[in-house]
Formats: C-alpha cells, sequence, structure tokens
C-alpha cells in the first residue's frame, strides 16, 4: 500500500531530521521546503486547484489566460518584461488566504455577481462573467516571465512555479527549444507529468507540416527532460484553437481537486529519492564486530594491559615466596620492589573519595609515541572498515567523533585500569597453610640443632648427656643394613630438607597460580578496555550510522 502525502511529509522530515549537518545544505533546505509547502498548502483552499500558466517573454501567458478566461484580465504587450506581478483568475469563493500565501495581490473573480464597492471584496478587484465550462474551484495564475531580465521577476516566478498545482508552461515555436527552459525548469520536474502541461502557442503561425513537425520535436525534448507523460497540446490564443481543450483539461483538474495531492507528492518523492541517494549504500553488516578485535588489540597496547599483567603475576609469585618459602630466606623476596605497587595499583594506594572514582590514577608510563601513533591508525581504521560505503559527509562525521574520543582515551583507559579487580590482596588458602608447616618445619629444626648442641655441650664440660633416643632405619630390602638415627640429628635434618623442598614445591604451585590469576586479570583488562572502546568510540560512530539508517530508511518511505 503507498504511503498517503501526510506519511511522506513526515518520513521526509525525519530523514531532514536525521542527515543535519550531514546532508547536502541545499539538498536538506530542499526537503524542509516541501515539507513546509506541503503542510502549509494542505491547510490553504483545500477546495482550490491553483494552476499557473509559466513561460517565456513573448510566448503570450497572458493572452493565453485572457484565451481560457474569454475576458481581457491581462494586458498583454509589446513591451519587456510584460507582467512583473502573478495576475490571478479565481473561479468560486475562499480562495482570498491561498492567494496571500502565494503572494499574489492582482486578482479577479471569475463569478457573474456585481462589482463590489471598493475596498471590499476580500482583496479581489473585480469581478468578471466566468466562460462556461469552468464552475468553480480554479485558481489560474499569470506568472512573470522566468527569462526576465528583472531578477525580482524571475525569484517571483520561480517561487510560484515551486508551489502551483498544475503547471502549464507556455511555449512558442522560436523557443520552445530553449535550453535555460530545458535545463533549469522542466528538467527539475522530472517525475511530475501529471502536474505538467504544456502548451505550445501561436500554432496559427505554422503550416499543417510545421506544426507537426514542431509538435513531434517538443514531445521529444519533453520526455528527454522525464516528463514522457506530460500533456502537449497546440493552442492559439489569437484564434482559439485548443483553447477548450486546455478549459477543459483545468476544468477537469478543478473538479477532481488532486493536483495539489499529486504536485506535493511528486516534489516530495523526488527531494525523497534525492536524499536516498544522497544516503548511499549501508555499510556491510557485522563490520562493527569484524573490526572491533583489532581496535581492542591496540587500545589493550596503549592502555598497557601487558605490563600490568606481567605485574600481577609477578607480584603474585612474590607474594607466594613471601608467603610460602623457607622462613630462612624468604626475607629476601622483599628487597624486590612489588610491580603493583611500583605502577600505583595496590589498593592501599587508589583511596579516593567515594564520589570522586575518576581521581584514582595508576603509575603506568604515558603512552609512547609509537603506541599513540598506532592506536590513532588503528582508531581511523575501525571507522573506515565500520563506515564502508557510507557517504563522504557522514564518514566525516564519524571520524570527527572518533578523533575527538582519542585524545580522551588516555585518561579513560587509565580508569579502566584502576576500576579492573586485580585480586592484589587475594590470598589463597594454601598459602597460609604452607606458611604454618614451614615454620613448624623449622622449628622442628631449631629443636633438633638445640638439642644436638646441648649434647655437644654437656659433652665438652664432660657433664651427664642427654637422652639421645634413636630412630633405626632398615634399609636391607635396599640393599643396604640398618642405621641408628638419632632423633635430634633427624629433627635438624629433616626440617631443614623437608622445609626447602616444601619451599621449591610451593614455589612451582605459586608460579602456577600466578599464570592462572594473569590470565583471569587480562580478561577482566580486555572486557574493561573493550567497555571503553565501545563507549568512546563504537556508540558514537554507531549513532552516525544509526542516524544514517533513519534518514535512508524515511526517505525510501516518503520515495516509495
Amino acid at each position: 500500500m503507498k504511503p498517503d502525502l501526510a506519511t511522506r511529509t513526515d518520513a521526509l522530515e525525519r530523514a531532514a531530521a536525521a542527515g543535519r549537518g550531514r546532508l547536502d545544505r541545499e539538498l536538506a533546505d530542499a526537503a524542509r521546503g516541501v515539507v513546509d509547502r506541503a503542510r502549509e498548502r494542505g491547510g490553504l483552499g483545500p477546495e482550490h486547484t491553483v494552476a499557473a500558466l509559466a513561460g517565456a517573454t513573448g510566448s503570450g501567458k497572458s493572452s493565453v489566460l485572457n484565451a481560457v478566461a474569454d475576458a481581457e484580465l491581462a494586458a498583454p504587450g509589446i513591451h519587456r518584461p510584460t507582467t512583473s506581478h502573478a495576475l490571478a483568475a479565481v473561479w468560486g469563493e475562499g480562495a482570498d488566504d491561498l492567494l496571500d500565501w502565494l503572494d499574489v495581490p492582482r486578482r479577479h473573480a471569475m463569478d457573474p455577481a456585481p462589482e463590489p464597492a471598493a475596498g471590499t471584496g476580500g482583496g479581489l478587484l473585480r469581478r468578471v462573467r466566468p466562460p462556461a465550462g469552468i464552475s468553480s474551484g480554479l485558481v489560474l495564475l499569470d506568472l512573470p516571465d522566468h527569462d526576465s531580465v528583472v531578477v525580482e521577476h524571475r525569484v517571483r516566478a520561480e517561487r510560484l512555479v515551486e508551489r502551483a498545482d498544475l503547471l502549464v508552461w507556455v511555449v512558442d515555436p522560436q523557443k520552445y527549444a530553449d535550453a535555460a527552459l530545458h535545463e533549469r525548469y522542466l528538467r527539475p520536474l522530472a517525475g511530475r507529468s501529471d502536474v505538467v502541461v504544456v502548451a505550445l502557442n501561436q500554432v496559427d503561425r505554422l503550416g499543417r507540416d510545421e506544426r507537426e513537425a514542431v509538435l513531434a520535436d517538443l514531445r521529444r525534448l519533453v520526455a528527454a527532460d522525464g516528463l514522457s507523460g506530460a500533456r502537449v497540446l497546440p493552442v492559439s490564443a489569437r484564434t482559439g484553437e485548443g483553447v477548450d481543450a486546455l478549459r477543459s483539461l483545468l476544468a477537469e483538474a478543478a473538479r477532481r481537486r488532486e493536483a495539489a495531492t499529486a504536485r506535493l507528492t511528486a516534489d516530495t518523492r523526488a527531494v525523497a529519492a534525492r536524499v536516498v541517494d544522497a544516503c548511499g549504500q549501508a555499510p556491510p553488516a557485522k563490520a562493527a564486530d569484524r573490526a572491533e578485535g583489532p581496535l581492542v588489540d591496540a587500545l589493550e597496547e596503549a592502555a598497557g594491559v601487558t605490563t600490568v599483567v606481567e605485574a600481577v603475576r609477578t607480584s603474585v609469585r612474590r607474594d607466594a615466596r613471601l608467603a610460602t618459602g623457607w622462613p630462612v630466606t624468604r626475607w629476601l623476596s622483599r628487597l624486590r620492589k612489588d610491580p603493583l605497587q611500583r605502577l600505583g595499583l595496590r589498593s592501599d594506594q587508589l583511596r579516593v573519595p567515594a564520589d570522586r572514582p575518576d581521581l584514582a590514577r595508576t603509575s603506568l608510563p604515558q603512552t609512547r609515541p609509537g603506541v599513540q601513533a598506532a592506536t590513532g591508525t588503528a582508531v581511523r581504521s575501525y571507522v573506515d572498515r565500520v563506515t564502508a560505503g557510507a557517504p563522504d559527509a557522514w564518514v566525516l562525521a564519524a571520524r570527527e567523533r572518533a578523533s575527538g574520543a582519542v585524545d580522551r582515551l588516555p585518561d579513560a583507559l587509565d580508569q579502566a585500569v584502576v576500576s579492573t579487580g586485580l585480586e592484589a590482596e587475594r590470598r589463597p588458602r594454601w598459602w597460609r597453610l604452607v606458611g604454618v608447616l614451614q615454620w613448624l618445619l623449622l622449628a622442628a629444626a631449631v629443636v633438633g640443632l638445640a638439642w644436638l648442641g646441648a649434647s655437644a655441650l654437656l659433652s665438652y664440660f664432660q657433664l651427664p648427656p642427654l637422652l639421645m633416643p634413636v630412630l633405626t632405619l632398615d634399609l636391607t630390602g635396599w640393599g643396604g643394613g640398618t642405621f641408628d638415627v638419632p632423633w635430634p640429628t633427624l629433627l635438624a635434618l629433616g626440617g631443614v630438607a623437608a622445609g626447602l623442598l616444601l619451599a621449591l614445591l610451593a614455589r612451582w604451585w605459586g608460579a602456577w597460580g600466578a599464570r592462572r590469576r594473569s590470565r583471569r586479570v587480562r580478561r577482566r583488562l580486555r572486557e574493561s578496555v573493550l567497555a571503553v572502546a565501545r563507549t568512546e568510540l563504537r556508540e558514537p560512530v554507531a549513532e552516525e550510522l544509526a542516524a544514517l539508517e533513519t534518514c535512508r530508511q524515511a526517505a525510501r518511505t516518503a520515495a516509495a
């Protein structure tokens, strides 16, 4: 089902609004102008059809008006320009507001009523008895010459050509092929053949063969202008030939009251079709999804994600050694500064007011020029891939918004890193368990050494020896014999050996846990960087493309 005029104008208005600042200024003005005219015309004289006689100097517009009205309303003359202001012949009452909108001061009421007193009559200058054929509902305009040497006259003519419901172009045998007429006036009306009539005036000056040749050539030119369905009528205002046919055509248009809607619909469709062309092709589907990965990779590099992830891994290994290493040597790990602390990513370094989380900052190094350049390249590449096929104006708008985001990216990425949970304070339970066990083993070694030392001291002073229980080890099954190992020696050596072995196992296990945590942190950081990419780049670019799609779809509705 074809949309009605109201639907078309609403759609064209949406298209113009969506394309504001993106569509060519002349095209945007044309779209808004059509919408305004449609709404203004719809509320003015819906029972009247405005037919305009337009043409060049000397084509005989005024004579045709007089012939159709069967009255001397316009005064043809030999002085040029002949018509400076439009003149209206009005059939029926109630056209005053419409004529005011058209800005036509010279008006003639075509009815049999007596001439009104001065100053009355709703602005109509005089009343004239109408000819047979046209009963009511017609406003026939005689326009100024479109090729007048006076610019003001041409402007008035062009304004009324835009606002008329039905256009009757009056041409003559000498100037019917004038390039200015076809290129400037008829071709822009392409697609509006239902509301365009071309009247070849002064045919009485041509012989039969000449007439047919000129009419055939005129029809060819009109068709080449995109008006193949426009009616071409031979007319002679002097002899009256073809005047009845023209009058009947105007009367039928007034009776049907469809010309205004047809003209505005055609104007709306024509401008909407231009908007559709200006919107170009829709960018490839899923282009943003495909282009997002490389963009996030570049932003990760700019945010220092690799540095942070490595710092998390190193920091976890350091904390694990401090918690699970051999107590005698674990203090050596404290000599190495915590990499997360060096980057300002420990929780105690990020304490800021709850209402101002944006004040938190890391100590990550400023983005290197090479990385910054790579980031800018990645942003431009993203925009180019996402907007592939879009019109240049929309691509430039998307690039402008993206370039503005590039300046905000360093702070946004730094905030993303700060707000990401790095698990810097997390302590696995096994750390505490191993730590307690390490101290127990160290205590056993200390007890054994103290026992051995005390026994040696007593022996030195030839005092009674301490009780020295032994543990008998039977290794005959392993090819050895039996051995007696004193418990103090077993405690000392076993505590040290077990502590060192447990430290080595804990170091391996801690390194594995550090890798796991660093992978989790990398995923979280990528999600944070992805959120920045979507907020700062993808969403603004998507807004531009959404506006483009709105413009395209609304224009298609208006042009349907």
